[in-house]
């Protein structure tokens, strides 16, 4: 097996796009969030004619060069307003997400990614989650708001991601368990830790596979 992806779901607030961050420093590969969307964007809005250009662009090893071009948000994204449905636009998702599966290893962030890619044998999905007392406190810090304002960011975050998850995979829940291979307490365990725990558990499902995936890290 030569690429490995690394999917990861998790609650506003737990330190999910954190943890995906530190793993793929640790594993030596990239970790795509909002730039997929921001590529997606850009294709969803093309003309029905460029469908075949399109497709072209997200082929060939090309997809990765117009990814790493496009800014990386640090922080993570807070969704206010109510859940609107955009097929086109998952659609474009769900082609670069798959594509990327297909041709490098790497961390993706959100995106019902761990859905998109169920029929693939080479991801390891994992969901993150925490007490909200944790999420709160974290929120806090990180995004300089106050209590209340934290409580309704989750709150509102939370509820956005689920009808997210459950509109585009038909019906299943985002926070059902058994959608992931492991699932992770950042309340309990520590960043690194977490990253520990999913590079541990990328030994026990793909084996030697790992140091074909991961050549820059010595997992023993």
């Amino acid at each position: 097996m030569e690429h490995i992806v690394i999917t990861i779901a998790r609650g506003f607030g737990t330190g999910g796009r954190e943890i995906a961050a530190r793993l793929a420093d640790r594993l030596g590969i990239h970790s795509y969030a909002n730039r997929i969307l921001t590529l997606a964007s850009q294709y969803s809005g093309r003309d029905e004619h460029d469908f075949v250009e399109v497709d072209e662009r997200l082929r060939d090893g090309y997809l990765r060069q117009q990814l790493m071009s496009l800014q990386k948000r640090l922080t993570p994204l807070p969704h206010t307003n109510p859940f609107e449905s955009d097929d086109r636009l998952f659609e474009f998702q769900k082609k670069i997400i798959q594509e990327l599966a297909r041709t490098e290893s790497c961390v993706i962030v959100g995106k019902c990614a761990d859905y998109v890619l169920r029929d693939f044998d080479n991801v390891l999905s994992v969901y993150v989650e925490a007490r909200r007392v944790f999420c709160v406190e974290r929120v806090m810090k990180t995004m300089n708001v106050s209590e209340s304002e934290a409580h309704s960011l989750i709150a509102k975050t939370d509820k956005y991601r689920a009808e997210y998850y459950k509109y585009y995979t038909g019906g299943n829940y985002w926070t059902n368990p058994v959608n992931y291979d492991m699932t992770l307490n950042s309340g309990r365990w520590s960043i690194d830790q977490c990253v520990d725990l999913i590079v541990q558990a990328l030994q026990i499902k793909f084996g030697d596979d790992c140091k074909k995936a991961f050549p820059f890290i010595s997992i023993s």
